[in-house]
């Protein structure tokens, strides 16, 4: 029980300091719990985040990868994980690496928008600008409440399903009266 007892307050005096701005003592204190406890996924994560919040995007991969092999993360620290990854993959240039592991990600955590940002961004990386657009384009419209853009959501989420329309009919009018440009459909 000591050594578990240890493990979670070393733990959490390491995520304080990443959290205090000390990252770069976090990140030494990370690196050595995770070389004493190898396949504790919680102590992979952080140790991953701290190298990312450092800049060391490379050095973070592989306690990415160590952390979603195993098992012990919460949710929200698996959803973290797989961002992390996915968006540090997008960073070095690994881009169909960032796609596979977003797109893994969306499938799990089909509502979490951050993830579907990400993801569109590395569509558009590996050339598939179209079908990021439409992904950012549904987030956008399940999402913002500025209402400028509230007026506009039939229009916009019409155009997230086909980018290529150029013209609308009566089925795409809504209950107001508005066409899907949200400007009203011409007499």
């Amino acid at each position: 029980m000591t050594g578990a007892v240890d493990r979670d307050a070393s733990l959490a005096r390491a995520v304080r300091l990443r959290e205090d701005g000390l990252r770069e003592e976090a990140r030494e204190r990370l690196v050595e719990l995770s070389a004493r406890f190898p396949d504790d996924a919680e102590i992979a994560y952080q140790t991953a985040w701290v190298h990312d919040v450092l800049g060391l995007e490379a050095d973070a991969v592989p306690y990415y990868v160590r952390a979603l092999a195993g098992s012990g993360l919460s949710a929200d620290d698996r959803r973290g994980a797989l961002l992390g990854l996915g968006s540090t993959y997008r960073t070095l240039g690994r881009y169909p690496e960032a796609v596979a592991t977003l797109s893994g990600a969306v499938t799990e955590f089909p509502e979490d928008n951050a993830l579907q940002t990400f993801l569109a961004m590395a569509l558009y990386n590996v050339g598939r600008a179209h079908d990021g657009m439409r992904l950012l384009l549904t987030v956008l419209a399940e999402t913002s409440g500025d209402p400028d853009l509230i007026a506009y959501r039939p229009a916009i989420e019409h155009y997230a399903k086909d980018l290529d329309a150029t013209d609308l009919n009566a089925t795409d009018l809504d209950a107001t009266g508005l066409d899907a440009t949200g400007l009203n459909a011409v007499e």
